[in-house]
């Protein structure tokens, strides 16, 4: 999650918390709570997703990447922080279609060790990816800076990029091959410009949507996420130099402390919902995959509407009610008024719905 070191001309710097931030041992995420309160409150990220907690939001648009395209004559500023290796972004680059307008301010990575390459702070279904890269921007239209906006329910709004082992990416490498020059705590390099949204998979279109916190101390509950459903590929080389660069302390210390392992583990998820961009699962192939044979596509909804009608009676709702549900029990996830599930009912019965 965002690192706080806030760093621009004449922006005090917030190194307070990189100091003290580790993840195992005594002092490691179980303690955070003991200084930082907000580490052990609601909101809390990262988090698993799986099936019953996604619901398809049709709202969900397309993310629009402004000035992420930066030219080599700019430099951003990478550093290692003493738990992560930071990336300063230009103030040219924005996010829209959130609810408000964001402006970038840093990126970073997560990563676990080379015996263990399962870094990614979010889970699908309880898998972990080799890597995780966090895009942070704060609400410009709001807060003067990142400063002022982090501790804000409405302050910041994170890109999550989920990072596993595939062909090499000449993308990434722009960031990676950096990393020897940032070894040791406090070192900075100077990167060329490029284009950010190079970083980004293929279908940025599709994504996790939830309200969460930044996954390290102070840990404020401030922060709109979309993680990306689809994760980008980097070569197993390159991982392993990110596994293996950087260490956790300055280049004199006389026992250095290799950087690995910087995930904080997933947070309790209770009673809400992660909105998805993109329709899933199996609730969704009859209605929308052409290749399915309609008998499936009959069994497949009796049991659906079955175990729909129950969930409704259970909860006293009466089911004839012609209103749209936002129907948030895992079962009846689509959102159908209850005629449009009848008609569609009615066609499949009849073999007249092609699924």
């Amino acid at each position: 999650g965002p690192w706080h070191n806030y760093h621009s001309a004449g922006t005090l710097r917030l190194d307070k918390y990189a100091s003290l931030l580790t993840y195992t041992g005594p002092d490691g995420e179980k303690a955070w709570p003991k200084k930082y309160p907000f580490c052990g409150g609601v909101f809390q990220s990262p988090i698993d997703f799986h099936r019953d907690i996604l619901q398809y939001d049709s709202n969900l648009s397309p993310l629009e990447f402004i000035g992420y395209n930066v030219p080599s004559t700019d430099r951003f500023t990478l550093t290692n922080n003493g738990h992560s290796v930071k990336m300063y972004l230009s103030p040219t680059m924005h996010l829209r279609n959130l609810p408000f307008e964001y402006t970038a301010s840093q990126l970073h990575l997560h990563w676990g060790n080379r015996n263990k390459s399962e870094g990614s702070e979010h889970t699908v279904s309880g898998k972990h990816f080799a890597a995780e890269l966090h895009i942070v921007h704060y609400n410009s239209e709001k807060y003067p800076d990142v400063t002022a906006a982090m501790d804000k329910a409405d302050g910041l709004a994170v890109l999550a990029i989920l990072l596993e082992i595939g062909p090499f990416n000449p993308s990434y490498e722009k960031i990676f091959r950096h990393f020897q020059n940032v070894k040791y705590k406090d070192q900075m390099v100077q990167v060329p410009g490029f284009n950010i949204q190079e970083l980004l998979p293929d279908r940025p279109d599709e994504y996790y949507r939830y309200e969460g916190s930044l996954t390290t101390p102070p840990c404020y509950p401030s922060v709109l996420w979309t993680v990306f459903r689809h994760p980008v590929k980097i070569s197993q080389e390159q991982l392993l130099a990110l596994e293996t660069a950087m260490y956790c302390t300055e280049s004199d210390d006389p026992e250095p402390l290799e950087m690995v392992d910087n995930f904080r583990n997933v947070q309790e998820f209770r009673e809400r919902l992660v909105f998805i961009s993109f329709r899933e699962g199996k609730l969704y192939k009859c209605f929308y995959a052409k290749k399915q044979h309609s008998n499936l596509c009959k069994t497949e909804i009796l049991m659906w509407w079955s175990r729909c009608l129950n969930h409704y009676k259970n909860m006293g709702i009466p089911f004839s009610s012609p209103d749209l549900y936002f129907i948030n029990h895992s079962i009846c996830r689509i959102q159908y008024s209850w005629s449009s599930k009848k008609a569609l009912w009615t066609r499949c019965t009849k073999g007249k719905l092609k699924c």
